[in-house]
């Protein structure tokens, strides 16, 4: 690999695929920070639709001795700078843009203090984080103090302090108990809700920021698996309201109280309506899902053991978040069952249909039928009069000729001969008539 991060050919393989280092280093885009004890976190994150990566970039430059800093530092959606006492993270994400600052954390403020006042050590100009392009939906205090596990109840006390009272959530973390992750999930006047993270002076950097990590991915995964939430109620009456012109449907459907063409209009209009809102919000039900296996995943890394007394982190998630979410599948499964009872019905209307449609063709054929019959018996009747009218003529004719040779002095009687020849005659016209009959059939 050369020093732009590519793939250099080797002769002992095929050709590398293009996109094969983009893939491979996908693992090492966007590691964890290291983070020194006593420290204070600072944690915004913001939607970013309508946000161009190009007003970020503008946005970052603003910060000190950032003059020198080019946009395609900025093309794997990931950037980590050292600035003056502390160090900034940006990450771009598909919805969001996060902005982590990590500082040193001021004795005033360490385990002991009771609620201390935070924002006034901030590190950065008084105004970026106001500036930053977007709009914030989360955004965390979070601070990372040394402090004795040993006694967790002791140490619990005084983190109970540091919130000012406030009824907090604590777990032990980690599979050896190495951390204590404290917080109340409340928002203070700032803007800002507040973690506390207490771990043993022993602990790693790597560490701290992996938990770090960990602790804000919950908040912020949480926040946006709740996105679907307003838009799921605000669907339960419109999916009420569809549901019961179904069963009207449906109904009417079954009692034949309104014809089928009405019926078929009154179903379109409806699976319209519904395929319209399963479209819109079929992304973020869709994401919603996603996002809170995410929270589920991180709860788990954390490897929570509770104190007594008080809830764990994922016992307060799953008695809090685990409604709504159910409330937003819930809404999603509904749609698509709403949308499979109206196919259904469509199919029972036009099985209807059809079925109409067969027995009208049915009684046109049997019309047609009736007709045929009369048809034929009338072609025979007229065939009937047809023998009869020939063999009129010819015998007419043969009492001409009779006539003719008596007048030549024949001795024929002429009323006699014809009246022998009538029967005659008569066979004979029926039975060239019924093989002409024959003949015809056999061409068709």
């Amino acid at each position: 690999m050369n020093s732009s991060g590519n793939l250099i050919p080797h002769d002992w393989l095929p050709p590398i695929d293009p996109q094969r280092a983009l893939l491979h280093n996908v693992v090492h885009t966007r590691p964890s920070q290291r983070i020194r004890l006593p420290a204070l976190v600072i944690y915004v994150t913001v939607f970013n639709d309508g946000v161009t990566i190009e007003q970020e970039f503008e946005h970052l430059r603003r910060l000190p001795c950032q003059e020198a800093l080019e946009i395609e530092n900025l093309q794997n959606n990931f950037l980590s700078l050292r600035l003056q006492g502390c160090s900034l993270r940006w990450e771009r994400h598909t919805e969001f843009t996060s902005y982590s600052l990590v500082q040193h954390l001021p004795e005033v403020a360490q385990l002991g203090a009771t609620d201390p006042e935070l924002l006034s050590f901030l590190a950065l100009p008084e105004d970026w984080l106001a500036g930053i392009p977007g709009r914030t939906f989360a955004a965390v205090k979070l601070a990372m103090v040394h402090g004795d596990l040993n006694r967790p109840v002791e140490t619990l006390a005084l983190a109970r302090n540091w919130f000012g009272e406030n009824p907090v959530v604590a777990s032990l973390i980690g599979r050896n108990s190495h951390s204590l992750a404290v917080t109340d999930f409340m928002l203070r006047d700032s803007g800002f809700e507040r973690m506390l993270l207490i771990a043993p002076t022993e602990t790693s950097e790597s560490r701290a920021g992996r938990i770090s990590q960990r602790l804000l991915e919950i908040e912020t995964y949480r926040l946006v698996a709740l996105r679907a939430l307003p838009a799921a109620k605000q669907l339960a009456p419109e999916l009420a309201n569809a549901e019961q012109q179904l069963v009207d449907i449906t109904a009417q459907l079954e009692k034949k109280a309104a014809s089928e063409q009405e019926l078929l209009d009154r179903l379109i209009s409806l699976a319209v309506c519904i395929e319209r809102a399963h479209v819109k919000n079929m992304y973020r039900f869709a994401a919603t899902h996603a996002y809170d296996k995410i929270v589920t995943q991180r709860i788990t890394e954390l490897r929570e053991k509770a104190i007594s007394g008080t809830q764990t982190i994922g016992e307060f998630m799953g008695r809090r978040l685990s409604p709504a979410i159910a409330t937003v599948e819930a809404t999603a499964q509904r749609m698509v069952s709403l949308s499979e009872r109206i196919s259904q019905t469509s199919a029972l209307l036009r099985t209807q249909v059809d079925i109409m449609t067969e027995t009208q063709n049915q009684q046109l054929l049997e019309k047609l039928t009736r007709g045929q019959e009369l048809q034929l018996k009338l072609q025979s009747m007229v065939e009937g009069l047809s023998i009869a009218a020939i063999s009129y003529y010819v015998v007419s004719l043969l009492l001409y000729v009779a006539k003719a040779g008596k007048a030549a002095g024949l001795p024929v009687h002429p009323e006699l001969i014809v009246g022998v020849m009538i029967p005659i005659i008569i066979w004979a016209v029926w039975y060239v008539t019924r093989r002409i009959h024959d003949k015809v059939i056999k061409l068709d």
